[in-house]
């Protein structure tokens, strides 16, 4: 046992020097210094930063009596809304943990996430009633406390299904609730379900540590200045919002919410509220880039962007760049707390033509500044390939801003961070000036709209069809969502199935999103033990108009 050095004696941590880290620590900070900055605007609603702390503490109040505790978990299914802003932060003053859910999902997975998760709250907006009611007859649980989210700016179906509202719930706990840091920075702060690549989904735990560092991360790397005006086109839902809920917290900014992402209603949120960041897919650089003259709203200033999935293609970050928008190309997984990777811009690079600065800006970059490491690996070898722009490897990820790991899944689990590092499954190169390039996805997941779509569940789906013999599934890329399922097919002898309808026999089995946008009927290149030729496929996808 190595002897201790001076620098260990009588110089323990104690409460007055060492306190854990958690983005609670920011609300609270920010509610003390800017009281009456805005905190949220949504349609008619204002908040000061004040007064969301107040509705925070009041949420967390209410959870409390009404039995939530440490280690609890308060599912949400909601918009961008203030409720769901809040949420980031009310269960956590407790300790219980929130699992925001996909709005996009059936009610199937829905009621997989209630019951793996162990939810005993579940909060939501009356929009989702339909898939909710659905989930909660499939999950079976009666005990369930429901609140509804009557959101005045929904003017849509949907139905009550809750013991009360939010606004009614909230009303019932304490707006000076005293709650604490956690006793841990290791103690769970959120659940976030993947999309699942075989069968159900997997629970990603955060801890407070990583949430707190990343929402920093953010900060430094895309060089935000005090009171950003963050504009909520990225769903709350994904990844806890990239973790801005607690960025924006930090830097004391205006949170605009949003329910409905379009041009006009990015373009107004510009013009009225003078918008300086916000993130997404890109399907909404496209909503913006092609705008057209009557959706457009005038504006002086540069709005940041931060892009995830595919990088923008020259013509769009073209046009982006001529009326105002700075866009930055992020990559990270849920598992990373969404991005932990970015391409970093470098000053010289602005001198370059447009092709050149979008090929600069379509590559995945370096580490965010509170991961540890990144490094492209031989996963059998665990060594690093060269810096060489062409040998291929595992990309795989270090530090605080990784996953506790996944919920209930010791196996996975461990596979996932064996050696020391998470395995992404993403494959990719380094490049010689140490940026990372991803060029394949092993696990064959395509991001359209900014949502992982797991090409083997959908490949199940088409198999269930009675004409189909084989199946095959990739990504097709898409000016609009980057990039959409594209199914290729053998059928049985005698088939009549169109493609029309083997779409709608997709969209009856899978949440619409996940469902091919193109089918092609051929046969399928296979090796000589049978393997479908995927690389073949995609090769033939990319070459496709439209």
């Amino acid at each position: 046992m190595a002897e201790a050095n001076i620098y260990d004696i009588d110089l323990d941590p104690t409460p007055a020097n060492y306190t854990p880290l958690s983005p609670l620590a920011f609300i609270r900070r920010t509610a003390a210094v800017y009281p009456d900055h805005t905190s949220v605007i949504h349609g008619a609603r204002r908040y000061t930063w004040s007064e969301t702390y107040a509705r925070c503490q009041q949420l967390a109040s209410a959870l409390a009596k009404h039995g939530v505790k440490k280690g609890d978990t308060v599912a949400v299914m909601a918009s961008n809304t203030p409720e769901m802003y809040e949420c980031a932060f009310g269960p956590a003053m407790i300790g219980a943990v929130v699992n925001t859910l996909n709005v996009r999902l059936d009610a199937e997975i829905i009621a997989f996430s209630l019951n793996h998760g162990e939810a005993n709250v579940l909060i939501c907006d009356t929009e989702f009633s339909d898939t909710i009611k659905g989930a909660l007859a499939k999950a079976g649980r009666d005990d369930l406390l429901v609140i509804d989210i009557d959101d005045p700016e929904y003017d849509g179906p949907g139905e009550r299904l809750g013991k009360m509202d939010y606004e009614a719930f909230i009303a019932t706990g304490d707006p000076d609730f005293a709650w604490g840091l956690p006793d841990n920075e290791w103690e769970a702060i959120s659940l976030n379900y993947t999309s699942g690549t075989t069968g159900d989904p997997k629970g990603v735990v955060y801890h407070h540590r990583g949430a707190y560092l990343n929402a920093v991360s953010n900060v430094l790397g895309w060089n935000m200045t005090h009171h950003p005006i963050y504009l909520w086109t990225l769903p709350m839902f994904h990844c806890n919002g990239w973790c801005y809920p607690w960025t924006i917290a930090a830097m004391a900014g205006t949170n605009v919410c949003l329910r409905r992402v379009s041009a006009e209603t990015i373009y107004a949120a510009i013009g009225d509220h003078k918008v300086s960041h916000f993130c997404g897919a890109p399907i909404v650089l496209n909503f913006v880039a092609n705008a057209t003259e009557d959706e457009k709203r005038p504006f002086d200033h540069q709005v940041n962007i931060m892009t995830a999935a595919a990088p923008p293609p020259a013509t769009t970050l073209a046009k982006m760049q001529q009326q105002g928008f700075n866009v930055t190309h992020a990559y990270g997984l849920t598992e990373t707390y969404g991005p932990a990777v970015m391409c970093a811009w470098k000053d010289e690079w602005n001198a370059e033509p447009i092709e050149k600065q979008a090929y600069l800006k379509a590559r995945q970059g370096v580490k965010y500044h509170m991961l540890e490491d990144l490094c492209i690996m031989d996963p059998e070898t665990m060594t690093p390939v060269p810096a060489d722009g062409e040998t291929m490897g595992e990309v795989m990820f270090k530090g605080n801003i990784v996953m506790k790991g996944y919920l209930k899944n010791k196996k996975t689990t461990d596979a996932s961070l064996a050696g020391g590092w998470f395995h992404s499954g993403d494959l990719g190169v380094l490049q010689p000036d140490g940026y990372i390039q991803l060029k394949d996805r092993s696990k064959d997941i395509i991001i359209s709209g900014g949502e992982n779509i797991s090409s083997i569940e959908v490949e199940s789906a088409l198999y269930q069809h009675p004409d189909v013999n084989a199946a095959a599934v990739v990504a097709k890329p898409d000016e609009k969502w980057g990039e959409t399922p594209c199914a290729f097919l053998e059928m049985k002898a005698g088939s009549t199935a169109t493609a029309d309808d083997i779409i709608q026999f997709c969209r009856d089995n899978l949440a619409s999103f996940k469902c091919p946008r193109t089918v092609v009927f051929q046969e399928l290149p296979k090796t000589s033990t049978g393997k479908i030729q995927k690389f073949k496929l995609r090769d033939q996808a990319r070459e496709m108009d439209g």
